[in-house]
């Protein structure tokens, strides 16, 4: 598929109702939270991996299973723990003594919808066993290359308090989620609606409203969007402005960067801009669907040094200077 292809009314009307049914799915069951169903949503489009921070309780677990079952997936979840092994995320050979033979056991990372519960808490070496199911959608055992489901897609949460026990994700690593998505507390108002659906128990009803089929037809049409040439330069401006940041936001908030975004930084905002159109009925990509994904794309390709720590100055603060600085087409 390519993005000359026209996109049907038939098929934008398609896709607007599996987009609707599954919102409201989500929003049956999770109270609040429109930004972290809306980047679920890109990434399952996309079918890229997103990354969740926040302090634990906060719905970020209920929400990737809602989705998962809106869809009929299958779910896997790893709790992630100083001394879990890549074997335990990926599999092994165990020996069969009733045939005297090693059969291969494949690990909890084979499934739909992967999710990576506090993700900062797994090694090095642990961390670094995703790496190949995330970027090339296969793990390896004993020399033996096992291809994951054609939807794969790993949720991993982080909580950015607690350092004790903890190890920071390298920049590859963080490089191969398409979105990280910051996950705040609720209102008051928020927290009432939560308990009052408790008590309906709106989790018994886990019936699916949609199919992986419906993903499926999703991922596609997403791949059809059609965007300009305008707004593939506004991307490549973007990311060449973190990477060379003096010229577009001064010397004195370029100091603070350590590091810009890599290629990858614009093949997600072209993926993901290209289903948020998509998810707001349109066939085409926009200059403000790239400016509402600025920080879900960026915030986690851009490093800052100890000097923006010291001063209190945020990554956002950082992109929201760039995208003030880069003209809109």
């Amino acid at each position: 598929m390519n993005n000359k292809e026209v996109i049907s009314k038939e098929e934008l009307e398609k896709s607007s109702k599996i987009v609707k049914d599954i919102f409201a799915y989500y929003s049956e069951r999770i109270v609040g939270q429109d930004n972290l169903k809306k980047a679920l949503l890109i990434s399952l489009m996309a079918n890229g991996h997103v990354l969740l921070e926040s302090v634990p309780g906060l719905a970020k677990t209920t929400a990737a299973k809602v989705l998962t079952s809106a869809v009929d997936g299958n779910f896997s979840r790893i709790q992630c723990t100083p001394d879990l092994l890549p074997s335990d995320i990926i599999g092994t050979q165990i020996f069969n003594y009733a045939n005297n033979k090693f059969e291969t056991k494949i690990g909890p990372i084979y499934a739909n919808f992967v999710l990576l519960d506090e993700i900062n808490r797994s090694s090095a070496k642990t961390q670094s066993a995703t790496l190949e199911a995330m970027q090339e959608k296969q793990i390896t055992i004993d020399g033996h290359i096992y291809k994951l489901p054609e939807i794969f897609i790993v949720i991993a949460t982080q909580n950015p308090i607690e350092q004790e026990g903890t190890y920071i994700l390298a920049e590859a690593q963080l490089d191969r989620f398409l979105l990280k998505e910051i996950v705040d507390y609720p209102t008051a108002s928020q927290e009432v609606e939560i308990l009052n659906r408790l008590e309906k128990k709106v989790f018994d009803d886990n019936k699916p409203i949609s199919s992986l089929e419906d993903l499926k037809f999703l991922q596609e049409l997403s791949e059809k969007v059609y965007i300009d040439e305008s707004i593939k330069k506004y991307i490549a401006q973007i990311i060449l402005a973190t990477r060379a940041p003096e010229g577009y936001i001064g010397k004195e908030l370029s100091e603070y960067i350590n590091l810009g975004s890599s290629t990858r930084g614009s093949i997600a905002f072209m993926q993901c801009a290209k289903a948020l159109a998509l998810i707001n009925g349109r066939s085409h990509v926009i200059p403000e669907d790239i400016k509402e994904l600025k920080y879900s794309v960026l915030r986690h390709r851009i490093s800052l040094n100890f000097s923006a720590i010291a001063d209190n100055v945020t990554v956002e603060q950082i992109i929201d200077a760039i995208f003030g600085a880069v003209p809109t087409p």
